[in-house]
């Protein structure tokens, strides 16, 4: 007992609610803000007028993310909680259907009848909801929806996923400012890329590959909007 009690694992699973969101951040971050550069770049090599589209991109980027995140995560919270008070008021009114229910579901995972029903009693004895909340709804402590975190750590990834390409757009000289900014946004991606299947534990070649082709294709995207625009304005 003492080494159950000292053995606690780590699984990976427990950093998907900050992971995603911050991947997310991040990406978006450096692929709108570097798709943006580019394009006015290309246009209209003036640095002033790239350094503001930059910052503006930034900011309205972060805030949209949060605003985003925490509209989109409240929405999954909310659904919970109705499907929460839902089986609240059901082992209230009905507890011996409660009690069957919850029995098939753990007969249908292989457990005997006579012990699934033992084992949904003692689940039921010490925490009703609880234990309907994991094998029923599938709501556990690891997926709830967090609206908070996910917007703060979105915004806050955005920012600094969005900060990168801004910096090479101000340091690079002017006349190379579409190619250093490109070139650094997918050494950005790629390492992001390889940070978050570190992370979750995935394939990290595959990850680095999808990151920087589709922030790539963004950016060749963007390039040549403004390229086109530039020429048709001159």
């Amino acid at each position: 007992m003492r080494a159950l009690s000292e053995h606690r694992e780590r699984h990976l699973v427990a950093r998907v609610g900050w992971l995603r969101a911050a991947v997310l951040g991040a990406n978006d971050g450096i692929v709108s803000t570097s798709s943006l550069i580019v394009g006015v770049a290309a246009a209209s090599p003036d640095r002033q007028a790239i350094l503001v589209a930059g910052v503006a991109g930034l900011l309205a980027g972060a805030l949209s993310m949060a605003a985003g995140e925490y509209v989109s995560v409240s929405s999954q919270s909310d659904t919970e909680q109705a499907d929460l008070a839902r089986e609240r008021a059901e082992l209230r009114d009905d507890t011996d259907h409660e009690i069957d229910e919850l029995s098939a579901i753990y007969e249908a995972r292989g457990v005997e009848p006579a012990l699934a029903r033992q084992v949904a009693l003692q689940m039921m004895a010490k925490d009703a909801l609880g234990a309907h909340a994991r094998d029923e709804l599938g709501i556990s402590e690891l997926s709830t929806a967090r609206p908070i975190q996910a917007a703060w750590t979105s915004a806050a990834t955005f920012s600094v996923g969005a900060a990168a390409p801004l910096i090479a757009a101000l340091v690079a000289p002017l006349a190379i400012v579409v190619p250093a900014v490109s070139i650094a946004s997918l050494l950005f991606l790629g390492t992001l890329g390889a940070i978050g299947a570190r992370a979750g534990g995935a394939n990290i070649g595959r990850a680095v590959l999808r990151v920087t082709f589709w922030g790539a294709v963004a950016m060749a995207v963007t390039a040549g909007v403004g390229a086109l625009f530039g020429t048709v304005a001159a």
